[in-house]
């Protein structure tokens, strides 16, 4: 996994410090050994873990100016993209967010194990976390949700002039288009859709990039069944 690492970190234009790469390969081996006992991510070899988990989240230093920031991995699940990005760029002050207890216990567990510091984990919903608003200047997701459902989700937790970045596969522009009033409304703007291609592969995912240009209005999020079964549209 080192190997794969390092030349795919390189290929992105990262730098690929040791300790950095050694640390990433440790975590995904306590994930491999997790997944033994319990269902974490579906991709466990390790070249693919590599590739398809830790390779596509640094690909986000690549999109956005992450040094010294306050950031919010909402719907972390195994600690995707977020321990990555604190692993590769250590000022990072990140909060890692998931509705399921055994992921949060998994990534809170691997941090204190290896040394990951500057990790606050955290079970429970976005929508749910008042305490949270507005006070991320990144906030990054790889949750399965539409787009316009994420926003609500993380639009709020983002302060004004800081960024939503979601990562999505190649063809989403549609989605994108569908989200465009939900943006807006949330107070945020799509700043941009940036593809890259996973090195050492041939996936092309795109990360979506919204500026939060405004307040979000104090009645958003709404409760999450409210957000799922309405997602903001324009009528």
């Amino acid at each position: 996994m080192e190997n794969i690492l390092t030349e795919g970190l390189e290929a992105l234009g990262i730098p690929a410090e040791r300790e950095a790469v050694e640390t990433l390969a440790a975590y995904g081996r306590l994930l491999a050994d997790a997944n033994r006992v319990t269902n974490l991510p579906a991709i466990t070899d390790p070249a693919d873990m590599a590739r398809l988990h830790f390779l596509d989240s640094a690909a986000l230093l690549t999109v956005a100016d992450f040094s010294g920031k306050r950031v919010a991995d909402v719907g972390t699940g195994a600690g995707f993209p977020g321990i990555p990005l604190r692993v590769l760029q250590p000022d990072i002050r990140l909060t890692v967010l998931d509705s399921v207890g055994k992921k949060v216990d998994f990534v809170d567990a691997s941090c204190r194990r290896l040394g990951i510091e500057n990790v606050n984990c955290i079970w429970g919903r976005a929508e749910e976390l008042p305490q949270l608003r507005e006070g991320f200047d990144i906030v990054v997701s790889r949750a399965v949700a539409e787009l316009n459902v994420l926003a609500e989700l993380c639009l709020p937790l983002v302060g004004r002039g800081g960024l939503f970045i979601a990562m999505k596969g190649s063809d989403c522009q549609t989605e994108a288009d569908e989200a465009d009033f939900a943006i807006l409304t949330l107070g945020g703007r799509l700043r941009e859709m940036r593809p890259y291609t996973i090195p050492g592969t041939d996936v092309t995912h795109a990360a979506l990039v919204v500026e939060k240009t405004a307040p979000t209005p104090i009645r958003y999020p709404r409760r999450y069944a409210q957000i799922k079964k309405n997602p903001l549209r324009e009528t």
